[in-house]
C-alpha cells in the first residue's frame, strides 16, 4: 500500500495539523538534527532550480491589489504561507521573480531576507525544527504583467481587458513568492482588490465580495490541493456568468464584458462534457469548473485549475474544433491537476491523457477527420505510430523529454500524441474494460497528490494483476517504439517527412 502523503506522515509522528492541509513533496521528514539551509531547487531533471527543499507548503493566502483600471500596471501583494519543515532549517528559499518585498515575517516575527536571482532567501530569527509547522508572511512585493508574446504566451500576462495567468510550467513565481514546483501542492485562498468597474476572479469557489470606497474586494478558496503553476487569477473588465450546476459541480464562465454576447455561447458544451468525463474517469475532483477567455491570439489553451483559459485563437474556432480542445482542458482537471506530475519529465501523464480524451470527444461528435486528417482514431494512431521513432529521436522518449530550454521542447508533440499512443498500446494490451478501470483508479488513488510515471506503471500492474513494467517501460522510456499489440503490420515510416503534421493542444 502506498503511503506518501504528508498528512499521514505527520499524523504518524503525533503532529496535529489544521483541516484542509495538502500533500507535498515525496521526501520524508528528516530526523531532528543540526539546522541547515533548505536547498535552492528540488533537483527536477528539467528544472533543477525550480521549487525549494526543506519544507512542505500546506496553504497559500494570497492578497493582490490592482490600483487602477490599467492592464499594464504593477500589482502589489502580500502572501502568507503555512508550511511544515521537513528538516531542521536554519534558512529556506521561496521562488520569486518580482520586486521587493518590503518585509518578511516567520511566525509573526521579522526575519532577515536577501534576493539571489529568482530566489528569496529567508533566515528566521529562530531555526525551525524538523516536523514543525510554521507561517512565513511576505509583505509588499510587486509584479508587473508582461505584454503577450504571440509565439509563446506565458506568465503574468496583459490582455486588452485586464490580466491573466499562464504559468505552466514555471512562471507563477513571476507574480508571487512560492514553492513553484508541482510536487508541492497546497490549498489556496486568493483575494483580489480592484477598482469599481473591474472584477477579480481566481481558481476555486467565490467565498465573498464586498464593495466600497470605489473598490471591489473578492475572495476565492481552492480547498483541494493545487500546484502553483495551475493557479488562475484574472482581473479586469470581465463578467462572470453562472450556468446550471452539474450535480454538485458549480459551473461558471468568465469573459471580457465587451465580448460576452459573442463568447458565452461557445462554452455551452461544458456541462455535457463534465457528465461525460465523470462517467469515464470518476467524480469531478473539485467544486467548480468553467472557462476564461482572453482576447489575445497566441494559440494558447491551458488547464488552470477549475478555470481553463482559452485565447482568441480557440474562441474563433467552430464547435467541431473547439469542443475537442475543451474536452482536453477539462480532462486535465483529473489528469494533471488533481493528479499532478511528480516532476516535469512526467508531463506525458498530463498531456497524453488529455489528448486521449480530446480524441474520444472528437470521435463522439464525428469530428476526428476534421481535427486530425485521419478518418478514425485507429487510423490516426497508425499514423502516430509511423512517426513515433522520429519523434523519440528528436524530442526524447515519451516520459523523458530531452530538454525544457524552450516551451516547445517540454510541450513537444511526443508527450501529447506519443503519450496517447502509449495509452492506446496499453489498452490493446489489457483490453478496454481493464484500461478504463485503471483510468478511474489512477484518478482516485492519487487524487490530490503528485505522482510519477513509475507510480503509473506500478498501479497498472496492481490493477491488472500482471507485470506490466517491462511493457510500459519500453513504451514510455524506450528510444525505439515497441511493436503495437494487435497490429503486427504497423511499422515506422521510412520517410516521416512525407507524413503531414498533427495539430496539438497545450
Amino acid at each position: 500500500m502506498r503511503d506518501t502523503s504528508t498528512v499521514r506522515r505527520l499524523l504518524a509522528v503525533g503532529l496535529v495539523l489544521t483541516a484542509g492541509v495538502a500533500t507535498g513533496p515525496a521526501a520524508a521528514l528528516a530526523r531532528p538534527s543540526t539546522p541547515a539551509a533548505g536547498t535552492a531547487g528540488l533537483g527536477d531533471r528539467l528544472f533543477p532550480m525550480l521549487g525549494n527543499g526543506g519544507y512542505d507548503v500546506q496553504n497559500y493566502d494570497l492578497r493582490l491589489n490592482y490600483p487602477e483600471k490599467d492592464p499594464s500596471q504593477a500589482v502589489t501583494g502580500d502572501v502568507s504561507i503555512t508550511a511544515v519543515a521537513t528538516q531542521a532549517l536554519s534558512r529556506f528559499n521561496l521562488d520569486f521573480a518580482g520586486r521587493g518585498p518590503a518585509r518578511v515575517d516567520v511566525d509573526g516575527k521579522p526575519a532577515r531576507f536577501t534576493r539571489d536571482g529568482e530566489e528569496l532567501v529567508i533566515t528566521p530569527r529562530v531555526a525551525l525544527k524538523a516536523g514543525r509547522g510554521f507561517t512565513v508572511t511576505v509583505k509588499g512585493f510587486s509584479a508587473t504583467p508582461e505584454q503577450p508574446d504571440p509565439e509563446a504566451l506565458y506568465g503574468f500576462t496583459v490582455t486588452p481587458d485586464g490580466t491573466a495567468l499562464i504559468s505552466q510550467p514555471a512562471a507563477a513565481h513571476r507574480l508571487f513568492p512560492s514553492n513553484d514546483h508541482p510536487s508541492d501542492k497546497a490549498g489556496f485562498t486568493v483575494t483580489t482588490d480592484v477598482p469599481s468597474g473591474w472584477i477579480g476572479v481566481a481558481s476555486g469557489v467565490a467565498t465573498g465580495t464586498r464593495s466600497g470606497h470605489g473598490r471591489v474586494v473578492s475572495t476565492f478558496r481552492q480547498r483541494q490541493p493545487m500546484a502553483t503553476e495551475l493557479l488562475q487569477v484574472a482581473a479586469g473588465d470581465f463578467v462572470v456568468r453562472d450556468r446550471a450546476p452539474v450535480g454538485r459541480v458549480r459551473v461558471r464562465d468568465v469573459v471580457p464584458r465587451r465580448l460576452a454576447t459573442q463568447h458565452l455561447p461557445k462554452f455551452e458544451a461544458e456541462r455535457e462534457q463534465i457528465r461525460w468525463m465523470e462517467q469515464l474517469a470518476g467524480p469531478y475532483p473539485f467544486d467548480v469548473y468553467g472557462s476564461l477567455t482572453i482576447d489575445v491570439a497566441a494559440n494558447t489553451a491551458l488547464e488552470t485549475q477549475t478555470l481553463s483559459v482559452y485565447d482568441a485563437t480557440f474562441t474563433a474556432l467552430p464547435p467541431a474544433n473547439l469542443e475537442p480542445t475543451m474536452a482536453h482542458e477539462l480532462s486535465h482537471q483529473w489528469f494533471g491537476n488533481s493528479v499532478a506530475p511528480a516532476e516535469w519529465s512526467d508531463i506525458w501523464l498530463n498531456e497524453g491523457h488529455a489528448t486521449w480524451y480530446e480524441l474520444l470527444w472528437a470521435d463522439r461528435i464525428g469530428a476526428v477527420e476534421e481535427n486530425t486528417g485521419s478518418a478514425t482514431r485507429e487510423a490516426l494512431f497508425k499514423r502516430i505510430y509511423a512517426l513515433s521513432d522520429s519523434w523519440r529521436a528528436e524530442a526524447g522518449p515519451v516520459a523523458r523529454p530531452k530538454s525544457a530550454e524552450e516551451l516547445a521542447d517540454l510541450f513537444n508533440i511526443n508527450v501529447y500524441f506519443g503519450g496517447a499512443l502509449a495509452l492506446y498500446a496499453l489498452q490493446q494490451k489489457i483490453g478496454p474494460v481493464a484500461f478504463q478501470r485503471l483510468q478511474r483508479e489512477w484518478a482516485t488513488v492519487y487524487r490530490g497528490e503528485s505522482a510519477s510515471t513509475d507510480d503509473f506503471i506500478a498501479l497498472a500492474s496492481r490493477s491488472t494483476g500482471r507485470d506490466l513494467k517491462p511493457f510500459l517501460t519500453s513504451w514510455l522510456y524506450g528510444t525505439v517504439t515497441p511493436p503495437m499489440p494487435g497490429h503486427p503490420d504497423w511499422a515506422p515510416a521510412q520517410n516521416p517527412a512525407q507524413l503531414k503534421g498533427l495539430r496539438l493542444t497545450k
